[in-house]
């Protein structure tokens, strides 16, 4: 038997599959073709792999049992380490393979394939024709059942998981997948799954979600969850995301398929980050994804234990992203969402509260991160007002967001938001627009001095790219900072920076510590304490034997704490 897997990136509200990222995707569908198939060959490409050989991947391909694509961006963004796959290639490519069952998986084969924000989703049901097999259930169940069966026309392609009982055995088996992602060995982070369906099915949930459409919510034991992250690690990974979830604070609450709002568990999620620690001892990344604001709003106190467990267990500089959509009492009503703008306001207070101390790698420990979404029911250019309103509030108030997402709505077959989009979907996209530019263009640039601020030192990032006589560099986590870097690194080369400035959405960093021997004037001059002018001393005066010799030339003896001397 042998398998070709595409991978076309996912990025759903509760999972992302974007490099430096591995969904769930990928590795449970290994691990169910290698519990019916233990011999199996599993060839495992990206769509940037495949874009630049197309030809090797087709021929690969054509020497198949059966080829998976795995597609489907349902929350569109904007992604430094890879570009997901687009309509026409997954329209194109399979056509070019004769001999394969061709089987299209993940959110572009159940909800309907998201070309962009503000644009209705492709149905899956346009992609049918190019597939033998399109899956709307649960892609490794379904997978499972085929290499069981050995015909598709035997397959229900709806099927969905009853419980975890297979998929955490599929887990366990397919951890072996990561090793041949492009990323294995330098900042690839596995998105873990801990629970699925969002407690809000009760109401229905948002208007424009997804998740609600699973149904019933479904815990996953802790101990699979353990076990999975130490079947990985033991193959060399570090880094892991608790994302796959619409919210953390609900894991195991007992009232989660009675209540909206369920009361947080802390006991159970101590239990989890426990056993993940002792399963991944010398973890380096661990961070979460998704807290409800209305949960948090709720119950505070229980919240309040949460995220105390939370930054005992984890690691520094992760985020609890916040589903606030819209600040606009009439939208948040109409579109049946998770908290008002005074309930999502506290919110951001009590993480604040427990989560804004600096930590080891230069970030605070856990900050909120905000979402916000155009073109909703109800919505009017009031709507805008309100969200700048809600956002002044956050800084008169003295406190920190870690990032703000702003995205049109996608919307999707099946949920309130694809009845109504025509009569809705960005009526005021200019108003969007300019609130986006100011987001980005004065309140992005203030939180970022608030979270760091000039001299901050950020430890353990990664260049993963290059722009101009800039290095591109982030550390590994939910929603990583880009660091533009002055001097020109080698690409995957892990560093430590100073801040020294600010973009809208980025810094601008110095190497830390910054060699004086080998610095260009540029680098010399932004750090703090220093200038052009003592950067152009300090090079025509090189080499340095010691840092003593440094000191002699230097105005401000704050400076000396961000440079080395090394002989070249």
């Amino acid at each position: 038997m042998k398998v070709t897997i595409i991978d076309g990136y996912t990025d759903e509200p509760a999972g992302l599959g974007v490099p430096p990222y591995i969904d769930v995707y990928p590795r449970y569908i290994a691990g169910a073709v290698w519990s019916v198939y233990p011999a199996a060959e599993i060839h495992y490409f990206t769509v940037d792999f495949v874009r630049n050989n197309l030809a090797k991947v087709i021929k690969d391909a054509e020497h198949s049992d059966i080829v998976i694509f795995i597609a489907g961006v349902v929350v569109p963004g904007k992604y430094l380490g890879g570009e997901p796959i687009k309509a026409e290639e997954l329209s194109k490519w399979p056509l070019l393979m004769d001999k394969p069952i061709k089987v299209l998986v993940g959110p572009a084969a159940r909800f309907g394939f998201g070309v962009e924000g503000g644009k209705a989703a492709l149905p899956p049901d346009k992609l049918k024709d190019k597939f033998d097999l399109v899956v709307k259930g649960d892609p490794e169940i379904v997978i499972y059942n085929l290499l069981k069966e050995g015909n598709v026309d035997n397959v229900n392609p709806s099927e969905l998981r009853k419980d975890y009982t297979l998929t955490s055995i599929f887990a366990i088996k397919g951890a072996r997948i990561v090793l041949q992602h492009p990323n294995y060995g330098k900042n690839l982070i596995a998105e873990i799954e801990t629970f699925r369906g969002c407690p809000r099915w009760v109401s229905g949930g948002c208007s424009f979600c997804i998740e609600p459409g699973y149904g019933r919510v479904v815990f996953r034991n802790p101990k699979d969850i353990a076990k999975e992250i130490y079947s990985l690690y033991s193959l060399g990974v570090r880094n892991f995301r608790l994302g796959r979830q619409p919210d953390i604070l609900a894991y195991m609450s007992e009232k989660a398929n009675e209540e909206e709002f369920p009361k947080p568990n802390p006991e159970a999620l101590k239990t989890l980050f426990s056993m993940i620690r002792r399963a991944a001892p010398y973890i380096e990344t661990l961070h979460i994804d998704n807290v409800n604001p209305g949960t948090v709003a709720r119950h505070p106190e229980e919240s309040k234990k949460v995220s105390k467990i939370i930054i005992t267990y984890h690691t520094p500089g992760d985020v609890a992203a916040m589903g606030i959509e819209s600040a606009d009492p009439y939208v948040v009503k109409v579109n049946n969402l998770k908290a008002s703008p005074e309930e999502a306001l506290f919110a951001i207070e009590i993480i604040n509260s427990i989560g804004s101390k600096r930590g080891y790698n230069g970030l605070p420990e856990l900050l909120p991160g905000i979402n916000f979404i155009g073109g909703l029911l109800g919505e009017s250019p009031k709507t805008y007002e309100h969200n700048r309103e809600f956002l002044r509030a956050i800084l008169d108030q003295g406190l920190m967001v870690r990032r703000v997402n702003i995205r049109q709505v996608l919307p999707l077959p099946n949920t309130k938001m694809w009845i109504n989009y025509t009569k809705y979907i960005m009526r005021y996209k200019g108003e969007y627009e300019a609130f986006k530019k100011w987001v980005r263009e004065f309140f992005d640039k203030e939180m970022l001095k608030r979270v760091l601020p000039r001299g901050t030192i950020l430890r353990n990032l990664y260049i993963e790219g290059f722009q101009g006589e800039y290095s591109l560099a982030r550390q590994v986590g939910s929603y990583p900072i880009l660091a533009y870097v002055t001097e020109r690194l080698p690409l995957w080369e892990k560093i430590n920076v100073v801040v020294v400035g600010y973009k809208s959405r980025s810094v601008i960093s110095v190497p830390y510590p910054l060699n004086v021997n080998k610095a260009s004037i540029k680098s010399l001059s932004l750090l703090p304490g220093s200038s052009k002018k003592i950067a152009m001393r300090l090079v025509s005066k090189r080499p340095f034997n010691n840092i003593k010799e440094v000191e002699k030339l230097v105005v401000r003896r704050s400076l000396l704490a961000y440079v080395k001397v090394e002989q070249e």
